[in-house]
């Protein structure tokens, strides 16, 4: 009864007064973002890991290079520099081409910078479960005839899957957590929102408690379906010793 006294539960109602909705609303951003610049990255990562393995030397060098900035400098700096800077260079551009100003939307910024972040992790595991793949495996599909694109298919993206899974998710719940960055940007996501409520109100506790159950409450759900997918991939899998 005293925490109750102490506690005003009526804050996080979902109509006014209260902020439950306005919260909510910050945690429907914060995923949209994190699924947008998770997926992203990911196709930046698929891309930097064959242009890697197989890429020419100037392709290497300049993915060497992009992977090693990102991993090297802070996430806030880069968010800072891509949110601001990268919106200033592409208006430059486009004037410079006889066409006016573009105003960019927070979630489209935001899924641009948390994809560049991604991308530069994601190169790495994927370039590193593509070589651990049994060489033995991709030579007796070539041996069989196979084209280069059905050894992708049929041999190489299902072997790598188990050792790229686990990799994958960590930079997935990682996703979830950097959008909470983009708060410095004033983006309207869930930091954003309950750093308002709590201000606003001044039930610091109470708001950031229950934005921090609702991010718990996405890890939970993710680990649900990152375990599920990770036995599925790993079926029929034999660990290499």
């Amino acid at each position: 009864m005293a925490a109750d006294s102490i506690i005003n539960w009526s804050l996080l109602s979902l109509s006014a007064p209260g902020w439950g909705g306005v919260l909510l609303q910050g945690f429907l951003h914060s995923i949209q973002i994190a699924v947008g610049g998770y997926a992203l990255g990911l196709l930046l990562g698929v891309g930097g890991a064959f242009g890697k393995l197989y890429g020419g030397p100037v392709t290497r060098d300049l993915l060497e290079c992009y992977t090693t900035i990102v991993r090297a400098v802070p996430e806030l700096v880069l968010i800072l520099l891509l949110y601001y800077a990268g919106t200033d260079l592409l208006n430059q551009l486009l004037g410079a081409v006889g066409f006016g100003t573009v105003d960019i939307s927070g979630l489209m910024a935001g899924i641009f910078v948390i994809g560049v972040v991604q991308g530069a992790y994601s190169t790495e595991v994927l370039r590193g479960a593509i070589k651990a793949v049994p060489a033995g495996q991709i030579e007796a599909a070539r041996a069989y005839g196979m084209s280069p694109g059905k050894v992708l298919r049929r041999v190489t993206l299902p072997a790598m899957l188990p050792y790229a899974i686990p990799g994958l998710a960590n930079l997935w719940l990682i996703a979830t957590k950097d959008t909470a960055l983009l708060a410095v940007v004033g983006f309207s996501e869930l930091t954003l929102v309950t750093r308002q409520a709590a201000g606003a109100t001044k039930a610091y506790l109470l708001f950031f408690c229950a934005a921090g159950a609702l991010y718990l409450a996405l890890t939970l759900v993710s680990n649900v379906f990152i375990g599920a997918l990770e036995r599925h991939a790993r079926r029929g899998f034999v660990e290499q010793r």
